[in-house]
């Protein structure tokens, strides 16, 4: 079950379970509550010196009493001047896991209301994420799992103008947390299961429940298009690529103006004759983590009804071995008419995305184009997992992106496109190279860049950021749905 949050007032009955936040240096003086146990506890425990407040401090006890409320959790968010939206979602995170540990089937949050810095529908936009994201878990193969108990999440306020603004942010953050457990679930899936075909059913659902239009387009009309690079990635696997368009119009008198956003979809990657190892292999059901974004990124836009115009496409298809399968050594062509030397078929995305991209300029006219893929492992080695690498060629594009990124707390990066970078994707034998060498996220992106002519242009390399093997606060194991929400917040801000 998908939770969402809601709003209550603070003279509605108490739920079993609150949770309740202090920032550093708290004194008595400022603690009060309706339930005097509560308030006496709470001061209590100051005294004692067992709870401060600083951040991500969390402690929580019982009461022994018949009505509600029976538990507390107490929340840390330290220093008020250092407080911003990133540690609220992984402060109220903590609380939603403390509260399953409860078994509670209910349970009052109450929000801060005296920070300068930030509104509070931004502030409680930042703790719905934190509890619905921080309660996501993908275990529907799991027989014996171990059920959420919980069915409802308050945000309390304590007055009308206080549930209005609450509402802003709980109706924003509810549709972005859905939009980004979408996109974890697309990457959690087993590639037995999200095949292209998969994949695209899914997006057509999606734009049918969230009001966006979806056309998909089978082998024989991609070949019509002249889409050859993203065919010979495809053609060695019995799942048939599909080609997914997505189409949003928000702002219907200025049709000129379309943001193009292209995710990879590889739905798997077996690296094809360049045959990856066993360890590289397991996980790469993920290496369609932009396509999954990009259809997170657009359902949220349209369920926002975003004043503006977006064309998402996904190529989707495997990267796979038989007898039919592209080599090392072959040259191949490509929508755009450029040709292109196969240095190696395990850089198959970049191929894909090279026909995405330019489909969506000459054939839905987009105007800015973004896209996301788990290019490289070289953005592994550059960045890790707690960033995702970005090139761009236009400095006000990529600042929008920076900007949506510290709203939504995922990291980004922007590296250089020196022109000596571009001399290595050329080729003796063809116009460019699939295998341009070090530095590997970088050149893998500029080949990408080929494609996109002279558009303002933004490539998110999420290798290091989209698939997690360890959980944090509101990040479980497994697909992240990173992006979603950045592209989200990209989008709305260009749209104002």
């Amino acid at each position: 079950m998908l939770l969402e949050v809601k709003t209550k007032k603070s003279t509605d009955s108490f739920s079993e379970v609150i949770a309740l936040p202090y920032y550093e240096g708290i004194v008595d003086s400022d603690i009060s509550f309706p339930v005097k146990e509560v308030e006496y506890m709470v001061k209590n425990l100051l005294s004692e010196e067992e709870f401060l407040g600083k951040y991500n401090e969390i402690q929580s006890f019982r009461l022994a009493r018949k009505d509600n409320p029976k538990k507390v959790v107490l929340l840390g968010l330290g220093n008020k001047e250092e407080l911003d939206l990133e540690k609220l979602r992984k402060v109220f995170a903590k609380a939603i896991k403390e509260a399953i540990e409860f078994k509670a089937k209910n349970i009052d949050i109450y929000p801060i209301r005296d920070n300068k810095q930030l509104s509070l529908s931004e502030i409680t936009r930042a703790m719905t994420e934190g509890v619905i994201l921080g309660s996501y878990k993908f275990d529907k193969y799991i027989k014996d799992k171990k059920e959420n108990p919980i069915n409802n999440i308050y945000l309390v306020g304590e007055n009308a103008d206080e549930i209005v603004d609450i509402n802003k942010g709980t109706e924003e953050g509810n549709i972005l947390s859905k939009a980004t457990i979408l996109a974890r679930d697309m990457v959690n899936e087993p590639a037995n299961v999200l095949t292209p075909a998969k994949l695209a059913a899914i997006a057509e659902k999606t734009g049918k429940e969230n009001g966006f239009e979806v056309e998909v387009l089978k082998e024989d009309k991609i070949r019509e298009l002249g889409m050859e690079a993203f065919l010979a990635v495809g053609r060695a696997s019995e799942n048939r690529p599909r080609l997914v368009v997505m189409r949003y119009f928000g702002d219907k008198k200025n049709k000129k103006n379309i943001i193009g956003l292209v995710g990879k979809g590889l739905t798997y990657d077996s690296g094809g004759l360049c045959v990856k190892p066993k360890n590289g292999m397991v996980n790469m059901k993920s290496d369609m983590g932009g396509a999954a974004s990009v259809i997170g990124a657009i359902e949220a836009i349209a369920k926002r009804q975003l004043k503006v115009n977006i064309v998402a496409v996904v190529a989707a298809c495997e990267n796979s071995i038989n007898g039919n399968a592209y080599r090392t050594g072959d040259i191949i062509g490509s929508m755009a008419g450029k040709t292109i030397f196969i240095g190696s078929t395990d850089a198959e995305g970049r191929l894909t995305l090279a026909d995405a991209i330019h489909y969506i300029i000459e054939k839905e006219n987009a105007t800015k184009v973004l896209d996301i893929a788990t290019l490289t492992g070289g953005a592994v080695v550059t960045l890790g997992s707690s960033a995702t690498v970005v090139v761009s060629n236009d400095d006000e594009f990529y600042k929008a992106l920076e900007e949506a990124s510290k709203v939504t707390g995922e990291k980004v990066w922007r590296m250089p496109h020196f022109e000596e970078y571009k001399e290595l994707l050329k080729s003796n034998v063809a116009d460019l190279t699939n295998s341009a060498g070090n530095p590997q996220a970088i050149t893998a992106a500029l080949f990408v860049g080929e494609f996109v002519q002279d558009k303002p242009w933004i490539h998110m390399d999420i290798a290091g950021t989209a698939f997690t093997s360890k959980s944090s606060e509101y990040i479980a194991e497994g697909g992240t749905g990173v992006g979603v929400r950045t592209i989200y917040q990209m989008v709305k801000e260009i749209s104002k």
